[in-house]
Formats: structure tokens, sequence, C-alpha cells
């Protein structure tokens, strides 16, 4: 299944937060997120559904950090969060350096 079919079957919850059409990223780590899981998906790295059960998963734990947050923040926070247990779930990366590789990003998000 092509990427762009895959990502605009993603429905209710799951769906891309989009306006006009177009998807909606408020901050750049947002868009890093979003490429990152589309990118390693296209490196055949894990098959999409994997991808998408675990971005269901997350979303239905409901869990919101900051309740203040914008719909689209909330979102991708989720999307980060299901690539990143992906990610450790197939052995792609280790905790430590997925938790070493946030703390940089973190320490860069001042941009």
């Amino acid at each position: 299944m092509a990427i762009d079919r895959a990502i605009d079957e993603l429905r209710g919850a799951a769906a891309v937060p989009r306006k006009n059409g177009e998807l909606v990223f408020d901050a750049p780590w947002q868009s890093r997120a979003f490429s990152m899981a589309v990118g390693l998906h296209q490196q055949r790295l894990f098959a999409w559904e994997e991808f998408r059960d675990r971005l269901i998963a997350e979303i239905a734990a409901g869990a919101v950090p900051d309740p203040s947050a914008s719909p689209a923040t909330v979102y991708y926070g989720q999307w980060l969060a299901a690539l990143e247990k992906l990610l450790l779930d197939k052995g792609l990366v280790g905790k430590a350096d997925l938790d070493r590789r946030a703390r940089e990003l973190a320490s860069d998000a001042g941009e």
C-alpha cells in the first residue's frame, strides 16, 4: 500500500491533523516525527500496520501530559510515543540511545 493512501486511511482520532486538506504541524519537531515514521516505513524497517496499531493504542490510552497543548501537539506527541515504542519493540534502537537522543532534541527545542 502506498504511504499516502495509508496515511489517508488513518481515521477518527488516529487521523492526521489537517486544515483545508493540508497536514497541520504547529512546531518543527512535529513534522520531523511525522517524517521519521514515514521514512523508516519506506525503508521497510516496519510495516505501516505495526505503526498504526501502536498509534491507535497511544491515542486510546489518552495520556496527555499538557492539557493546554494544541490538538496537533497532543496528536504528534502520541505519534512520537508510538514510533518510539515500535523502534524499541523491534530492537531498532536501544532505550539508552533513544533517551539520549530525546534529551539532545529537547535541548534544541528553542528553535
